[in-house]
């Protein structure tokens, strides 16, 4: 039997589609070679479409700029602006009203103490962050944040200096360690510990703590236990007279400047040798892993309970976008995400059942995506964006737009979305985190 024929108005149809896709602005000149010469079909087609789109968004923005609807003859704070343009002139896709995504340390109050400040964004200031608080922390050389305790998981990456970090395990074994630019710490809940600045410019850090509304002014301190004591109670804990207890500490230590220490291997000596030793690993040379993932669009760094022992409670990604580039849409399904850019320019975009709203990120800043939004980031300056992604997970989960629609029929994701099965197939297979602009 034969098959019937196509109506002409169908093959005309095609025909215009065809014509149609080839005028596209930005998709001159494709060919299959275009696309091998960037060492992926895929990656090509991602950023051709980037194009398209970041062009249609320009003249967007351009069109909202000169709209009399959203000029401002009120007063302004402008320097503040210019830091978020993407929040007083947000780009048209943005909806509804969410929970705040941004904050920033610059922001907050800074507690300086002889040896050191600290300052902090917690729950109090980003209230949609339940899960995680973020400390960073400045010691000087020899400067200690005195021994002490709490009620949170610690997790921590060193920004600058160097470190000596000290953990004491139930079992009395102790965990003694040096730490530099790009390393981890890790101390679980109620786990002693100190840290104190090294040679030549001490140290900071920024510490993550599984508790949204946790506040590194609620710990509890060595210094704040002994002088809440009786000094006969304290003369029969150590088994010493009390005349040798009277210049015990009579205020709150909490930052204070000391001597440097021993070397790494005299103080480890001094506390007992292997006999003492600690058989956890506290800390991690994050900075120095090989990247896990790595395109010519930037890199990710994974640190979890499976490469870090130690990390029960908090997984982490070191993220750097390369110019132009953009870490892909994506969500995680399993933890809200909580970041903190350390150089460069981003945009962020947060969509969730509640609408969509987009801030740009500076160094310093905070940035927060509740657990399943779909989310991306966008570098938008000339240097490369480096951030920290960090999750109250023991394991990093991520779940890739691209990947998702390229482990469906084809036409499942033409009902869905009007491409045809060639276009389909130009989209990563694969999440590569970092595509290219």
């Amino acid at each position: 039997m034969r098959e019937p024929k196509e109506s002409k108005s169908a093959v005309d149809g095609e025909n215009r589609t065809s014509e149609q896709q080839k005028s596209k602005p930005g998709m001159e000149g494709l060919s299959r070679r275009t696309f091998l010469g960037v060492g992926s079909a895929t990656l090509a087609s991602a950023a051709l479409a980037s194009l398209a789109v970041n062009s249609q968004e320009r003249v967007d923005t351009e069109k909202a700029e000169q709209d009399h609807s959203a000029s401002n003859p009120g007063p302004e704070n402008k320097p503040l602006l210019d830091e978020n343009p993407n929040s007083n002139l947000p780009p048209p896709t943005d909806s509804g009203n969410i929970d705040p995504v941004w904050y920033s340390f610059d922001l907050t109050h800074k507690r300086i103490e002889e040896g050191g400040w600290t300052n902090e964004v917690t729950q109090k200031v980003l209230p949609s962050s339940k899960d995680l608080a973020g400390v960073r922390m400045r010691l000087t050389a020899g400067s200690f944040r005195e021994l002490h305790w709490h009620t949170a998981d610690e997790w921590a990456f060193m920004l600058y200096g160097n470190a000596r970090v000290t953990c004491l395990n139930p079992d009395g074994t102790v965990f003694i360690g040096d730490v530099g630019k790009g390393d981890l710490w890790y101390f679980p809940a109620g786990f002693p510990h100190s840290i104190q600045g090294l040679g030549p410019d001490g140290c900071e850090f920024l510490l993550v703590f599984d508790e949204g509304a946790f506040s590194e002014d609620n710990t509890f301190l060595l210094s704040d236990w002994v002088r809440r004591t009786p000094p006969s109670v304290l003369s029969k804990n150590f088994g010493l007279p009390a005349s040798v207890l009277k210049n015990l500490p009579n205020k709150s230590l909490y930052i204070f400047p000391a001597d440097l220490p021993a070397s790494l291997a005299q103080d480890k000596a001094a506390v007992g040798g292997r006999r003492a030793e600690s058989p956890y690993q506290y800390t991690f040379r994050m900075e120095a892993m090989a990247p896990t993932k790595q395109t010519r669009a930037g890199e990710v760094r994974i640190v979890d309970s499976r490469n870090f022992l130690a990390s029960k409670n908090i997984a982490a990604a070191l993220v750097t976008v390369k110019p132009g580039g953009l870490r892909e849409l994506h969500w995680h399904p399993n933890a809200s995400e909580w970041q903190y850019y350390i150089s460069g320019k981003g945009r962020m975009t947060v969509f969730t059942t509640a609408g969509a709203h987009t801030m740009d990120f500076n160094a310093n800043d905070v940035g927060f995506v509740p657990s399943v939004a779909g989310h991306y980031v966008e570098n938008t300056g000339k240097t490369d964006l480096v951030f920290l992604a960090m999750f109250k997970a023991s394991e990093y989960m991520n779940i890739s737009l691209n990947n998702w629609l390229r482990h469906l029929p084809p036409e499942m994701v033409t009902s869905h979305l009007n491409l045809d099965a060639d276009t389909i197939a130009k989209i990563p297979s694969e999440a590569l985190d970092a595509l290219p602009g």
